[in-house]
């Protein structure tokens, strides 16, 4: 007969992490989750300042974060940011790919070029070179290990409002369950989580965009409210830890039941 015991043990232990778009939301909340749950974190954006401040926070509360500004856009750049994570801390266990840009919604047709281009280079292009940095160093390093990417419901069906950003979203999907086939026998999983309307400065600015754009997601949301970034990151971090050891090659929904 199978017995249960309670685990209290943190669900990172002992773990390098490495969270790309970690200077604000999903990727912030997460940095300060995972400290938490005992990983040693590697905060990369753009951004420095706020990476620092992030940084400093984890720190403060006894946890270890190394910041390192890093060009989704610049495959260099990514491989350079997924190397400092090994130097300064000797391997990588998980990875949550969390940054992306958005552009103005729109239909298809009023999408510019440069736009829908930047959307490529970051949401998409970026993925797949973290991805592939991250597969080489964990395979080189701790052997095996977990990867998380942020998709977005807003790529699990037609997105007149968003057609660029859904598209490269859902070729994301594509990466995560491809990775989840390569990469399983090795002991690497690959999953990805698609949030639903989640109250970041993403959707503030499509709000000032698009007036009445929050209310009108809440009403379809059996939850009836925005998610908190804490809430996002919460399904991020199951997924890398071993509590979630058998699911690979998963999409999943973190949207408040919109999708149901």
């Amino acid at each position: 007969m199978d017995t249960f015991t309670s685990r209290t043990a943190p669900l990172l232990a002992g773990k390098v992490a490495f969270v790309s778009g970690a200077g604000r939301g999903i990727g912030a909340a997460a940095v300060r989750l995972f400290a938490q749950e005992g990983a040693r974190v590697v905060l990369a954006a753009r951004t420095e300042s706020q990476l620092d401040d992030v940084a400093g926070a984890v720190r403060a509360a006894g946890g270890e974060a190394e910041v390192v500004p890093c060009d989704l856009a610049d495959t260099a750049s990514v491989r350079a940011a997924v190397d400092r994570a090994v130097e300064r801390f000797g391997r990588l266990d998980v990875a949550f790919n969390n940054a992306g840009v958005f552009v103005p919604p729109g239909p298809l047709d009023e999408v510019l070029e440069t736009d829908f281009d930047r959307v490529y280079e970051v949401n998409l292009r970026g993925v797949w070179a973290s991805m592939a940095a991250e597969v080489e160093a964990i395979r080189r390093t701790a052997g095996t290990g977990s990867i998380v990417n942020t998709s977005s419901v807003g790529s699990l069906a037609g997105n007149p409002v968003l057609p660029a950003y859904a598209a490269m979203k859902r070729a994301v999907n594509s990466l995560t369950e491809s990775a989840a086939r390569t990469y399983g026998p090795e002991g690497i999983r690959v999953n990805a989580i698609a949030p639903g309307n989640t109250l970041t400065e993403m959707i503030a600015t499509w709000e000032d965009a698009s007036p009445g754009l929050q209310e009108r997601l809440v009403a379809q949301c059996p939850l009836g409210r925005g998610a908190q970034p804490a809430e996002i990151a919460e399904a991020a971090l199951w997924l890398l830890s071993e509590r979630a050891s058998y699911v690979t090659g998963v999409v999943l929904r973190v949207d408040g039941g919109t999708r149901a």
